[in-house]
């Protein structure tokens, strides 16, 4: 086969920012216009005055997020297809076509295009204030979303009515699988592919998440190639991934973690000194925390002699007031206890009181009771006369069973 030669052009609209035109230099001098609306939309944005920051394709800062929707939604109305057709016009014909056919030559054979869509993308950005909690948020969707995809949720998702059929005149079917790729060390893709369309799910920077509606080839979807049809072929594409968007598995706010178990071994800082973390595995620490929430109740706080009176009722024969008042220090370090004003008196914080009873109340009545079962090598017959608290830890221990099997765990 000869050689064609084709001229790319990079070019910066006034409208729509960065475009591309690929033209070939031989008749029928085929071309092909690359748009991106995150240009367009970042574009008018900013002459209505919306300011924002940008990392690649990603908003990842917006002063009136509802403004920019707006500006977004525009893109499916039926006054797209002009501006669409005058960003192209603009460039093709005096930039581009002139290195096959010079204008003289347009004039005299009336050269003119016709212009149809073939491969459109639309997504959406959500926007996460800690990356630590986006991620978590994006493997547990993974988790819980990809088994329970199956052929009818994917048509449903697809606005399918029937099966999908395909003629065995084709040499390839076409591929229908729920996937996760890795492409790089630092992304993964929860992919959902479909034919010629494809539904997809990843990070986009640091704080976004991006969920994705792909129509590689825009017969797929029904509605016309023709560039008339482009407000259709939005509104589809916005409907499928709304759909999409609404089949995953959402995770509870309460199973994001705030890292405050991760953080509690590190050190941390108070005033200009710097203190050790709280090690929760050793019985002294542990013996402090029920000592703070069992002096909680007092309304003038409590101070660290008579904390330290209180860990030597627990046990700890030789701990003394000084040992009291690093492990107080070590507290108000974590945000979890703080000083009555100038006072030598402390109290715990709302939030720090609840972390420190959780931490104690889990660890003493569920997960060592959980585990003692866990670690029985023959099945036990449950308790000689059962009450209802042997019959709760009954269902959380049987309960736990079956969260293991749907995350897919052998325990």
């Amino acid at each position: 086969m000869p050689y064609v030669n084709h001229y790319s052009f990079h070019i910066l609209d006034p409208d729509w920012g960065h475009l591309t035109i690929k033209v070939s230099g031989h008749p029928p001098f085929p071309a092909q216009v690359m748009v991106n609306g995150h240009e367009y939309v970042a574009y008018q944005g900013a002459k209505a005055g919306i300011h924002f920051t940008k990392e690649g394709n990603g908003f990842t800062h917006i002063s009136d997020a509802a403004g920019l929707a707006k500006i977004a939604d525009t893109l499916s109305e039926e006054s797209a297809i002009g501006r669409l057709r005058q960003a192209c016009e603009r460039w093709i014909y005096a930039t581009c076509l002139c290195f096959g056919l010079d204008l003289e030559e347009q004039e005299r054979s009336g050269f003119a295009y016709q212009y149809s869509n073939f491969q459109v993308e639309y997504s959406r950005n959500l926007l996460f204030e800690i990356g630590g909690q986006m991620e978590q948020v994006f493997q547990a969707l993974m988790d819980r979303s990809r088994a329970p995809l199956g052929l009818k949720t994917i048509k449903t998702i697809l606005g399918y009515k029937h099966r999908p059929k395909y003629r065995k005149r084709k040499g390839r079917s076409a591929e229908w699988e729920v996937a996760i790729e890795r492409p790089t060390y630092d992304l993964t893709i929860f992919k959902l592919l479909c034919g010629q369309l494809t539904l997809q799910i990843y990070t986009k920077g640091e704080r976004v998440l991006r969920i994705e509606a792909v129509a590689h080839d825009t017969a797929e979807l029904h509605c016309g190639r023709s560039l008339e049809s482009f407000p259709r072929i939005v509104t589809q594409l916005r409907g499928i991934l709304e759909r999409f968007s609404k089949a995953l598995s959402g995770i509870d706010q309460c199973f994001i973690s705030d890292e405050t178990l991760e953080h509690l071994p590190l050190p941390s800082q108070v005033g200009k000194t710097k203190v050790g973390g709280i090690d929760f595995n050793k019985a002294r620490i542990r013996h402090v925390t029920a000592a703070v929430v069992a002096l909680s109740a007092s309304p003038g706080g409590f101070s660290a002699s008579q904390l330290a009176d209180r860990v030597r009722a627990c046990g700890e024969s030789h701990y003394q007031a000084r040992q009291a008042a690093y492990d107080l220090k070590k507290l108000r370090g974590k945000d979890m206890v703080r000083r009555l004003g100038k006072t030598r008196h402390y109290e715990p914080t709302s939030t720090g009181l609840k972390a420190l009873a959780a931490l104690l109340v889990l660890r003493d009545k569920v997960i060592k009771p959980l585990l003692g079962a866990a670690m029985e090598t023959r099945p036990t017959r449950g308790a000689l006369n059962p009450r209802d608290l042997d019959n709760h830890y009954e269902t959380i221990r049987v309960g736990m069973q079956g969260v293991f099997r749907e995350l897919g765990l052998a325990a």
